[in-house]
């Protein structure tokens, strides 16, 4: 059974590729933690309009495998600001190409992590208040 796409455009779309293995010959899931990373830190650098760090992946939940050749779509949304901290929730889908007619997309991962802005000096920094998506 497939599931749909979240609507709006993906926060970063990647093809994991062979030497993204494990032994098993799955995509290694410290592959796909490094790519909801770079997807959560987008979506906290956009809404804190500068530098973040992750300082906590809070929760990560790997429901299906990913496979070379999978278009991962990963999915990024900030579900809360405080003063300095963001936290972002990540969802991940994998689109798998069985043939040239039929395509199935699944959850693969959800994940939320914290986010803390940074200052020029590398000291935490107030977010912006009322400050629109980007």
């Amino acid at each position: 059974m497939s599931d749909p796409l979240p609507p709006g455009a993906p926060t970063i779309r990647v093809v994991p590729m062979p030497a993204d293995t494990n032994v098993a010959g799955d995509i290694f899931g410290g592959w796909i933690l490094s790519q909801i990373d770079i997807a959560g830190s987008v979506a906290a650098h956009r809404r804190a309009q500068g530098r973040v760090i992750t300082v906590a992946v809070n929760a990560v939940q790997f429901h299906q495998p990913v496979f070379v050749g999978d278009l991962v779509s990963l999915y990024a949304e900030v579900t809360r600001v405080g003063t300095t901290s963001l936290t972002v929730e990540v969802a991940v889908y994998a689109e798998r190409f069985r043939d040239a007619c039929h395509a199935e997309c699944v959850r693969v991962t959800q994940a939320t992590l914290t986010y803390v802005a940074m200052g020029q000096d590398r000291k935490p920094r107030p977010v912006p208040k009322n400050c629109p998506e980007a």
